[in-house]
C-alpha cells in the first residue's frame, strides 16, 4: 500500500469491487508520444512533396564527397599566412575572454542579490526576473542588437556576449550560493558578522570551485559564439576568415584549415577544463 500511495493519483482508479486498477502512462506521456508520431509523419511526407526539379542525386553525392575530401584531407592557406591565422585565433579568444571576465564580475555581485539566503525576497525575485528575460533572448540576437546600436565591430560582439553571460552566470552562481550550508551562515550571523563578512568568509570558500567551473564553462560557450559572431557582427577573428573563405572566396582548403584550427583550440580548452575538474572536483571525476 505504501508503494501505491507514492504513485501518481491520476494513474490509480478504484473499481466497484474494491480492486485498484493502475494505469501505465499519463497525459504528458501521451502528448509526447503523439508529438513524436506527428513530427515523424510530417518529416516522411516532406520527402514526397519536395520539388526535385533539376536535382541529380548521383551528381550531388559525388560533389559532396569531393568537397569533403578537399576540405578535410587537403587543408591549406591561400588568403592569409600562418602568423595571421594565429593572430585571428587570438582575436577570437580575446573576445571570449573579455566577455567572460566582465560577465563573471558583474554576475557575481548580481547573484549575491539574487540568492534567496543572502538577499531580501523582493530584491531576489526582481533580479531573477530581469536576468530570466535577458537569458531568454539568444546570444546571437543580443550581438545583432548591439551591432545595430553601437555599429559593427568587436564592441558589439563583446557587449552581446556579455549580456547573455551575465544572465547565464547569475543563475548558476546564485544557485551555488543557495546550496551553502545554512548552519554556516547562521553561525556567522550569531557572532555579529556583517553581510559582507558572511559572503567573504562563509559563502565564497564553500562555492569558489563551483564559480570557477561555471565561469570556464561559459568561456567555452563564448568562444564558440565569438567564432560565429566574427562575421555576423564584423568583430573579426577566425570566424570572419571562415565566413570569407566559405562565402566569398569559396576556398574549401582554407575552410578545412580554419575548421581544424577551431577544433584544436576547442580540444585544448576541453583539456584545461578536465584538468580543472581533476584538481577541484576529484570526486566527480572518479564517480
Amino acid at each position: 500500500m505504501e508503494m501505491v500511495k507514492e504513485l501518481n493519483p491520476a494513474l490509480i482508479k478504484r473499481k466497484r469491487n474494491g480492486q485498484i486498477n493502475i494505469k501505465s502512462g499519463n497525459k504528458i506521456d501521451a502528448v509526447v508520444k503523439w508529438t513524436i508520431w506527428i513530427l515523424t509523419f510530417l518529416t516522411v511526407l516532406a520527402f514526397f512533396v519536395f520539388d526535385y526539379t533539376g536535382f541529380q542525386i548521383e551528381r550531388a553525392i559525388t560533389e559532396t564527397i569531393h568537397n569533403i575530401r578537399v576540405m578535410f584531407l587537403e587543408p591549406g592557406l591561400s588568403h592569409f599566412s600562418w602568423s595571421e591565422a594565429v593572430y585571428q585565433v587570438g582575436v577570437t579568444l580575446g573576445l571570449g575572454i573579455l566577455a567572460t571576465i566582465f560577465g563573471a564580475i558583474i554576475a557575481f555581485f548580481l547573484s549575491l542579490m539574487a540568492a534567496e539566503n543572502l538577499s531580501k525576497s523582493w530584491l531576489s525575485n526582481t533580479v531573477r526576473i530581469v536576468v530570466a528575460f535577458i537569458r531568454a533572448v539568444p546570444t546571437v540576437l543580443w550581438v545583432l542588437i548591439f551591432a545595430i546600436a553601437a555599429g559593427l565591430g568587436s564592441e558589439a560582439a563583446v557587449l552581446g556576449m556579455l549580456f547573455h553571460s551575465v544572465a547565464y552566470l547569475v543563475k548558476a552562481f546564485s544557485e551555488s550560493f543557495e546550496e551553502v550550508n545554512p548552519g554556516i551562515i547562521e553561525a556567522l550571523r550569531a557572532t555579529g558578522s556583517s553581510w559582507w563578512h558572511i559572503v567573504v568568509n562563509g559563502v565564497l570558500p564553500s562555492t569558489f570551485t563551483y564559480l570557477l567551473s561555471w565561469t570556464f564553462l561559459r568561456f567555452e560557450i563564448n568562444f564558440s559564439v565569438a567564432v560565429a559572431m566574427g562575421a555576423a557582427a564584423g568583430a573579426g577573428g577566425i570566424g570572419f576568415e571562415l565566413f570569407m573563405a566559405s562565402g566569398f572566396y569559396f576556398d574549401l582548403r582554407e575552410v578545412g584549415f580554419i575548421t581544424y584550427a577551431i577544433l584544436v583550440v576547442a580540444i585544448v580548452l576541453e583539456i584545461i577544463s578536465t584538468r580543472l575538474k581533476e584538481r577541484y572536483f576529484p570526486s566527480s571525476i572518479n564517480s
